[in-house]
């Protein structure tokens, strides 16, 4: 037996980047995963890869229909939820607070953290009755900051204080609720934003060397991670804002 195997695991955000890692990784650790993603090609191509077994919705998680009726097809399709993987989220653009309009802080807001709350809102009732857990993809940029992403750190900062927040209000109904905080991942969304720093082919240089270990990882090391924390090896863990950074922020280096 596999560590997830019986388990179901509803994804957001899971057909590019970190969210591609872990639905991979889930499903061969014996899950089923159910997929939501807004890119349409991304995501019929990663169930073609998945297989039958598993399945996905094309939609967008600022919208409260969109992510209702995600929840509603998932429990038609397989009977149960066990885990709520939160992992959808965007990072652009990258600039001061000053210069981010309101449209880019709304539309940060509203994919990064207030899609936690519609994906919570519909989908914790079927969690409670299976004592399933909760995941969110933070980032160490909520606890250590970052120049010039302000918009993208006060999500990632609301995301680790919002975990522990959900750990404390479900534990009573035996769910766990962990946030994963990864550093530098080479992901689609981070490569974009290497192209819009100011000196795009220094970055890549930059990346490695934040990280003590010293070299900037693919998103495998973070699905591993999150399979742990889904598992029942974690079972008694809750309210974790997990770091899985290779030491970014460890503190000065030579």
């Amino acid at each position: 037996m596999t560590l997830l195997t019986n388990k179901v695991i509803f994804l957001t955000g899971g057909a590019s980047g970190i969210g591609e890692a872990c639905a991979n990784a889930y499903a061969k650790a014996g899950a089923r995963v159910f997929v939501m993603d807004k890119e349409e090609v991304s995501l019929n191509q990663l169930m073609g890869r998945l297989g039958n077994e598993h399945g996905g919705f094309v939609g967008d998680v600022q919208q409260e229909t969109a992510v209702k009726s995600a929840i509603e097809k998932a429990m038609a399709q397989f009977g149960k939820i066990d885990v709520i993987h939160n992992n959808a989220g965007i990072a652009h653009p990258s600039k001061p607070l000053d210069q981010t309009t309101e449209n880019e802080w709304d539309s940060l807001f509203s994919v990064n953290l207030k899609s936690v709350y519609w994906t919570t809102r519909y989908g914790i009732a079927y969690l409670k009755m299976t004592k399933g857990c909760i995941l969110n993809t933070s980032s160490m940029v909520g606890t250590i900051g970052q120049e010039n992403h302000a918009a993208y750190v006060a999500t990632k900062g609301g995301m680790s204080a919002l975990t522990k927040a959900m750990a404390l209000d479900y534990a009573p109904f035996g769910i766990r609720v962990n946030a994963i905080c990864p550093a530098g991942v080479w992901t689609p969304m981070l490569r974009e934003w290497a192209t819009q720093q100011t000196n795009p082919e220094a970055i890549e240089n930059y990346l490695d060397n934040i990280h003590a270990l010293g070299y900037c990882p693919e998103g495998d090391v973070i699905a591993d991670v999150a399979v742990f924390l889904v598992s029942d090896a974690a079972r008694f863990i809750t309210g974790c804002i997990m770091p899985v950074s290779g030491g970014a922020e460890l503190g000065y280096k030579k």
